[in-house]
């Protein structure tokens, strides 16, 4: 004799554009748990939906999953600034483009690949581990491939 419980309690998660989303958070934190949705975008869409930032996202009916999905997938048709996408200005179309879902990873590692093939700084910098963005590297960034590098003195 076991008891059932009610759909809505036995349900911990809920799938929004291929991300699990915990139904305890809020609906703003719940959004930037998917891959290309940042605080800004996702403070964005509740903005273009109407939505309470504070709902949490057990309260998201399926009618209101489908219209998030539909903006995260094209931005632009609900009238999105351009500087707001996470793509502006794609080196190979030249269009402005907002990237999410399994795409983010698959782009990034295609643009290290791309750098790394010109023989870019940056390209050069991600080959030999190195930091990019012009940090120093006398203190920190002294592990090669997992084993700690010791200070060289002359004899």
């Amino acid at each position: 004799m076991s008891q059932e419980k009610p759909k809505e309690q036995m349900q911990n998660l809920i799938r929004v554009a291929n991300a699990d989303l915990k139904t305890g958070s809020s609906l703003f934190v719940g959004l930037t748990k998917i891959n290309g949705v940042s605080f800004m975008f996702a403070n964005a869409i509740c903005k273009v939906l109407d939505l309470k930032k504070s709902m949490k996202v057990s309260e998201l009916d399926d009618a209101t999953i489908t219209r998030i999905e539909q903006v995260i997938e094209n931005p632009l048709k609900f009238n999105f600034p351009n500087w707001l996408l996470n793509r502006r200005r794609d080196p190979e179309t030249g269009e402005d483009m907002h990237i999410s879902l399994s795409d983010v990873k698959f782009v990034k590692e295609n643009d290290i690949k791309l750098m790394k093939k010109i023989k870019s700084y940056r390209g050069m910098r991600h080959q030999w581990g190195l930091p990019v963005r012009g940090q120093r590297t006398k203190s920190n960034f002294r592990r090669n491939k997992g084993k700690a590098m010791g200070v060289k003195r002359k004899k």
